[in-house]
């Protein structure tokens, strides 16, 4: 049975809708799914540019649709569609960082811990799922050590002062090179942030990965 009367066929026992523009009985449509192929860029982060990071898609139309389903209503089918966008920016920022690692120095994932009202919202950690979809692994070298408030609506200067010291690396950063991973990249508050707490514990971080990031960005795209 080909691909398409498979689905076909599944969407009779199992009706869904795509989740980037509602059409029924597909979780992605195919121009959905073509609307988020991977176009990595690279964006600074920092007052003096510290932080190298690369997206993947821009955070708009059937992106920042998807994502919402995914990240806000519950629709987990979309990890793997996004799998292939959080694999291309980690591929780039891998081929763009600054230095490479000495032999025998792995460069390991590290993903942005979620708050405790998040995960019981979802049950899930979004990122991370979409990363085994990618068939990545992260370790977890970060621990909340303050709650914040959710970053949406607040400006630039509230989301750094949010995420000021809410996070701290255990011992297992030291000596490792990091590449930090997350999925949307509005201000950069939170990667500066997990940024400051694994060079706090003498790890070396070599830039970050992300599926999407806003329009809003105010940082210099490269």
């Amino acid at each position: 049975m080909r691909i398409p009367a498979l689905l076909d066929a599944l969407a009779v026992l199992a009706p869904t809708e795509c989740s980037g523009c509602g059409a029924h009985d597909r979780a992605l449509c195919d121009s959905c799914r073509g609307a988020l192929t991977p176009v990595p860029r690279q964006i600074q982060l920092g007052d003096e540019a510290s932080l190298r990071v690369c997206a993947a898609l821009d955070y708009g139309d059937v992106a920042r649709r998807v994502l919402l389903a995914y990240k806000d209503g519950g629709r987990t089918d979309a990890a793997s569609a996004l799998a292939p966008a959080l694999r291309a920016a980690v591929v780039a920022a891998l081929a763009t960082r600054p230095s490479p690692s000495p032999p025998g120095r792995p460069v390991r994932l590290a993903t942005i811990p979620s708050t405790r009202l998040a995960y019981r919202r979802r049950g899930y950690h979004p990122v991370e799922l979409v990363l085994a979809r990618a068939r990545l692994r992260a370790a977890h070298p970060l621990r909340i050590v303050r709650q914040t408030e959710d970053q949406a609506g607040l400006g630039l200067s509230a989301r750094a002062e949010n995420r000021r010291g809410s996070l701290r690396s255990n011992a297992h950063a030291a000596g490792s090179d990091w590449l930090l991973i997350d999925d949307i990249l509005t201000t950069g508050a939170t990667l500066l942030e997990a940024e400051r707490a694994i060079r706090a514990c003498g790890g070396r971080v070599l830039g970050a990965a992300v599926i999407a990031h806003t329009p809003l960005r105010r940082a210099r795209r490269l």
